[in-house]
Formats: C-alpha cells, sequence, structure tokens
C-alpha cells in the first residue's frame, strides 16, 4: 500500500539531511553533561567524553523519510523498521556493554525476520545447481548480512571513518542501480546516504559526536540488505561470476580491514571480539597521516576500487579480464603491505 502523503526523493533527500542535522545537534547540546562510560572492547583515537548517540538520530531520520517517500514499497519499510531496531540495540550496547554473543544472537534475528518474511536473498542454491528449498539461500544472506554489520563495525574506530567508507559503498550502490534502473534502490541509497551526511557534519575530525554502535550497525545492516535487493543479471551465471558480483566488491574496504584485523589478531593470540588500534587506520596514523588524511587516502581507494569494478562489468571480455586481474593483484598487494605495517602503540 502506498503513503498517503508522499515525498519525492528530492524534497525526502534535502528533508533527510536536514532533519539528521538538527537531530545530532540537539543530540550534542542535551549529552554534553552526561558521562558516557568507555565501552572495554571499544578503543578510540579520542580520550574525551563524546556522545556515542548518532546512530540514534540517523536511524530514526531514516525510517520516518522511507515512510513518507512515494515511490518506496512495503518491503524497504519493514526492512527500515528493523534496522532501527539493531540501531535501539546498539544504544543499549552503547551504554551497558551488551556481551558479543548476546549481540551476535539479537544480529541474526533481526537479519533473519525481513529475508524470511520478504523472501529476499542471494540465489546460491541456483549458482550451484542445488536445491535445498532456500534454506542455503537464507543461511548464506544472513551470514552476509551479519558479515557487513560487523564489518562497517569495525571501521567505526576513527573520526569520520565509517561515515566516508559507508557513504562510498552507498553512492555506488546509487550509480550501479541506477545504471540498471533499479530505481527504487536508488532512492533509498540516497535517502540513507544524505541521513548519514547530517551527521557527518559533526563527526568530521575533531568528532563533536560519535556513530556509536547504534550507527554503525544501523548502516551495516541497511548496506547489507541494500546488496540483496540489488539484482544482478548476466547471461551465464557461476560460482566466478558470483563472487565477482558487484554488488560484493563495493565492500572491498571494510572487508580488507576486517581480514586484515582477524588475521592479526588470531595470529597473536588475541580475541577478535576485543577493541584495538590495529585497523588499517591506526597503522596509517602510525605512519605519521593526519585522521583527516587518512580519511581521504580512504575515499581515494574507494573511487579506485569502483572505476575497477566499473569497468569489469561494462567493457569487453578481454579488457573485462584485464579489470579483474587487476582487482585481484591489488586487493593481494595492499593485504600483504598493509598487515605489515606496525598497528599504533602506546595509545
Amino acid at each position: 500500500m502506498m503513503n498517503d502523503f508522499q515525498l519525492n526523493i528530492y524534497v525526502a533527500a534535502l528533508g533527510s539531511f536536514i532533519f539528521s542535522y538538527f537531530l545530532n545537534k540537539l543530540s550534542i547540546k542535551f549529552s554534553k553533561n552526561l558521562f558516557f562510560s568507555k565501552n572495554k572492547d571499544e578503543i578510540r583515537l579520542s580520550h574525551k567524553n563524546i556522545p556515542p548517540v548518532g546512530g540514534v538520530a540517523i536511524s530514526f531520520v531514516f525510517l520516518i523519510f522511507v515512510r513518507l517517500l512515494g515511490k518506496v514499497d512495503d518491503e524497504f519499510l519493514y526492512v527500515a523498521f528493523f534496522a532501527v531496531l539493531i540501531s535501539v540495540m546498539g544504544v543499549l550496547d552503547d551504554f551497558f556493554n551488551l556481551n558479543w554473543k548476546l549481540k551476535l544472537i539479537f544480529q541474526i534475528v533481526f537479519v533473519f525476520f525481513p529475508i524470511y518474511h520478504l523472501q529476499v536473498f542471494f540465489n546460491i542454491e541456483n549458482v550451484i545447481n542445488l536445491n535445498l528449498n532456500n534454506n542455503l539461500n537464507i543461511i548464506f544472506s544472513i551470514f552476509w548480512i551479519v558479515l557487513i554489520i560487523n564489518s562497517i563495525n569495525f571501521i567505526d574506530n576513527m573520526d569520520g571513518l565509517a561515515v566516508v567508507i559507508s557513504t562510498s559503498i552507498g553512492l555506488q550502490i546509487l550509480i550501479f542501480s541506477r545504471l540498471t534502473m533499479q530505481y527504487k534502490i536508488t532512492d533509498i541509497s540516497i535517502l540513507l546516504i544524505f541521513s548519514v551526511l547530517g551527521f557527518f557534519i559533526f563527526n568530521f575530525p575533531p568528532a563533536k559526536i560519535y556513530l556509536g554502535d547504534s550507527g554503525s550497525l544501523f548502516i551495516g545492516f541497511c548496506l547489507g540488505f541494500l546488496s540483496i535487493f540489488f539484482i544482478w543479471n548476466q547471461s551465464e551465471l557461476n560460482i566466478i561470476s558470483f563472487a565477482l558480483n558487484p554488488i560484493f566488491l563495493f565492500f572491498t574496504i571494510p572487508l580488507l580491514d576486517f581480514a586484515i584485523v582477524l588475521e592479526h589478531r588470531l595470529s597473536n593470540g588475541k580475541s577478535p571480539f576485543k577493541g584495538g588500534t590495529d585497523h588499517i587506520s591506526h597503522r596509517l596514523i602510525n605512519l605519521g597521516y593526519s585522521q583527516t588524511k587518512v580519511l581521504i587516502i580512504f575515499f581515494i581507494y574507494s573511487i579506485f576500487c569502483f572505476l575497477i569494478i566499473y569497468l569489469n562489468y561494462y567493457l569487453s571480455n578481454v579488457w573485462q579480464i584485464v579489470a579483474v586481474s587487476v582487482y585481484l593483484i591489488q586487493i593481494v598487494f595492499f593485504f600483504r603491505y598493509l598487515r605489515k605495517l606496525e598497528p599504533l602503540q602506546n595509545f
């Protein structure tokens, strides 16, 4: 059922930015006298008492304007509702330091309901020619979205970083969905981007407010489901083309960081669920780069990856092979190079 009162995408985008800006400004004002205990599993590049409540405003604004967007289907509103629920769980974690096992269970539950109810998932059974009544499709899709949720949560370790990376991913989904005429996904991507940008004004180094788990979990949830809704049609669907689906490649940066941190902590006998200054951003800061320069480096790298992905899917077969080869080589190179950089010490 369509909304009785509807906004076009331009008004909705502007409204989401303005409302996000003012709600975050109010959050800073009303929480400046509150003391926020530091999460024992979280290490930031600041010891200031900065409120981690930016995600609350973003999720609220996103839900409202998804509801008001005339072109949106009820399925997106359904996803937005559970996105707000996972944001609420993030608030509880920010204030009460929930056990990681409990958080993981809730993540799986909140992801499961939209996938099962809406019957939207990656059709991996079709790729491997196996019929398991969509059970494998559901399991794989849940795993993928939970992975994205936590990889976005991982990169929320420096002022502005999670916003820059998630916005770049949103822009890539926006461009590809527009090119493939999936306009509903384009509109939702625009709303998410503008809701986040209203927060970014206060999160740019030096930050006045943090996303917190409420924000990083929410953004990861939305991006994960946008990737599920995105339809990529190819004439020859096989395991290789499926693995090189552009929607997977858009998440190169958070997954690269996730892999480097996971490998470093496991190889050093550390728990991957404890915070640390061993992320890519921390390693670059240890080389002498400022936080602003690190943000610029990540943004430029995201553009570089996007251009390779674009060339891979819109050029002739020969150049596609070249683009894929360049993508894989640079991933291996950067993984090997970045993992050798020293984590930030004595912080």
